[in-house]
């Protein structure tokens, strides 16, 4: 068979199983809709808690940025991991014990202001809306490469995809498709990894073969595969794959917001709802960090594999002779060669081709080569000819390594069930968020159990459309940097205020409003401002917008003390109740919501 005939077998049997779960599953009643009626295993929802956090910028551009900077990608190793670590032992055993189902349901009651509410509303729509935009971005990439379609065309199939299963089945229907998307995921992440570490090392298991020998040009020359690595990165110009080309300070900015940031996103916070009591949410979460390492751990070796393969697919090869899956990117728009000194060989060093990100146009313009021409300003300073979107690493190295066409098409299987499953956890709280803590809580109390679901199927609809939108226009064309943003955000809105509401009986509504506004405001400004409006580049202090957050966070704790400093405490029953959630007494009885 060929590989269009595998990716639709693969394709097509993954969508039948979410679509099959979802009708399966259908929400009743909102109690089903917004937490799965409470009654999921900590085995089940660790899974699924795994495939909601681990998104397309996890399953495709981690490992990219990986093969791309090396050392220097280690943040978003870091930062990932870490957060989650952090959202587990210091916020959620609280948060499921007061017993909200959604993070603004927390933050309407606990600082007993609707004001404070809808801010977190506010704040659940941007954080979520960037996220997902990224989840959008990653689909439609996938999509193009499997069916030749364009990238467009592939954001509104999965779209529509997510707005089906997630819109019918709500959190119950949500839960056991990425149970489903989880075995999807961890298959095609590691088995493809599993062949390329044999054929590059001799080693079965990547995690040993990154730090094996490369025996690819036989036996008798085989060194140390980092010792390669680095020795290929240094002869095209490059710094040594090993270490950092980042700014210190930027470095760690991003590292600390992408970690603050993971301990305050509402889609993952929201799943640790769905489990009986607070003592299945500690097991559910030593079952998710253990689905989460299996891929964290093997992304290193798939990124370095892919560095060493990609380079010597392409560097010093006649263009007439590149491999079939540099063409088929190319057409796409994801690759680019520019034959700057006219000799028909492909030249990959370090610097830019393009002066900026390169245009694809259908006309033709006989200056540039390739099947569909690029139209940009050439950057002849540098010796560079080759372009590539790291996106597209993951989907790319099993290609790269001669691997059969069932296992590419299982990694594109892999690569829309992580985009898919984050989407959807994103879509159920836009959803939640306007028609439970927007329209039940604030603006129409009295509408039904009916009605407020339908409010949220509404509300999933109008989401998914913006974000299809700026899936296909994106701030980022890099789908890491895209979510890096999402984290920004949540690091310096939801995680101050979350964890003042758990651990400062002085924190009053005023402090918690006061330092929300300011927080996302400022980072929200500053991504805005270098992203949007100002092509420079130079940052303040060198922090890019990725790292901003960490600043945010710090503004929104500065504002919530001073402000609450100066204003009224919370009432007594406030303050009791505060006192109650942290008392881990409790632990093992099931809690109504």
């Amino acid at each position: 068979m060929d590989q269009t005939t595998w990716n639709f077998i693969f394709i097509g049997i993954s969508f039948g199983i979410y679509i099959g779960i979802a009708i399966w599953s259908r929400a009743g009643s909102t109690k089903e809709y917004y937490t799965a009626g409470g009654g999921v295993s900590p085995f089940a929802n660790g899974m699924a808690t795994a495939a909601d956090w681990m998104s397309a910028a996890t399953f495709i551009s981690m490992a990219g940025g990986i093969a791309a900077a090396g050392y220097g990608a280690s943040k978003f190793l870091m930062g990932w991991t870490g957060g989650f670590v952090l959202l587990t032992t210091l916020m959620v055993p609280y948060l499921r014990k007061f017993g909200k189902a959604t993070v603004p349901d927390f933050v309407g009651d606990r600082y007993y202001s609707d004001a404070a509410r809808l801010v977190a509303v506010i704040c659940a729509i941007f954080i979520c809306m960037t996220y997902i935009m990224g989840q959008m971005r990653g689909v439609g990439i996938v999509f193009s490469r499997l069916f030749g379609i364009e990238i467009w065309m592939g954001v509104l199939i999965g779209g529509g995809i997510v707005y089906f299963y997630a819109g019918l089945g709500g959190m119950k229907g949500i839960t056991y498709t990425q149970v489903a998307q989880y075995c999807v995921m961890v298959f095609s992440y590691t088995i493809p990894v599993i062949f390329i570490s044999l054929i590059i090392t001799g080693d079965a298991v990547p995690q040993l073969g990154l730090i094996g020998n490369y025996i690819k040009d036989g036996a008798e020359n085989a060194q140390p595969l980092i010792q390669k690595i680095n020795q290929i990165s240094t002869d095209l110009g490059f710094q040594e794959y090993t270490a950092s080309s980042s700014n210190t300070l930027d470095m760690f900015c991003i590292t600390a917001a992408l970690m603050i940031g993971t301990a305050g996103l509402p889609h993952v916070i929201v799943r640790f709802f769905t489990v009986k009591n607070v003592r299945a949410v500690r097991k559910s979460a030593y079952w998710t960090l253990s689905f989460i390492a299996v891929i964290y751990l093997t992304a290193p070796a798939l990124g370095i594999f892919a560095r060493t393969n990609f380079v010597e697919e392409i560097n010093q090869k006649k263009y007439q002779n590149a491999p079939n899956w540099f063409k088929n990117w190319e057409s796409q728009g994801m690759i680019a060669w520019v034959d700057k000194n006219e000799d028909g060989i492909m030249q990959y060093r370090a610097g830019d081709v393009f002066s900026g990100k390169p245009i694809f146009v259908e006309k033709p313009d006989t200056t540039l080569t390739g099947p569909r021409k690029v139209s940009n300003e050439i950057n002849f300073v540098s010796d560079n000819e080759v372009y590539y979107d790291k996106d597209i690493i993951v989907l790319a190295n099993p290609e790269m390594a001669g691997l059969p066409p069932w296992l590419i098409a299982l990694v594109m299987a892999g690569c829309v069930a992580a985009a898919l499953s984050t989407a959807a956890g994103l879509l159920l709280v836009l959803s939640t968020s306007i028609s439970h803590d927007l329209m039940k809580k604030i603006i129409n109390p009295g509408i039904s159990d009916k009605q407020e679901i339908k409010y949220a199927r509404i509300a999933s609809f109008g989401a998914i459309a913006i974000a299809a939108y700026f899936g296909i226009n994106p701030p980022s064309s890099f789908v890491a940097k895209t979510v890096a943003f999402a984290f920004g955000l949540a690091a310096s809105s939801f995680f101050p205020t979350l964890i003042m509401g758990i651990f400062s009986k002085r924190m009053n509504k005023e402090g918690a409003i006061a330092g929300m506004v300011c927080g996302i405001g400022f980072t929200l400004s500053y991504i805005i401002y270098f992203q949007f409006i100002t092509e420079s580049k130079e940052f303040w202090f060198g922090i890019s917008p990725e790292g901003i957050g960490f600043f945010g966070m710090g503004i929104n704790f500065l504002v919530a003390f001073i402000v609450s400093s100066l204003t009224p405490p919370p009432p007594r029953e406030i303050q009791e109740m505060v006192e109650e959630i942290r008392i881990p007494k409790g632990a093992g009885k099931s809690i109504d919501h």
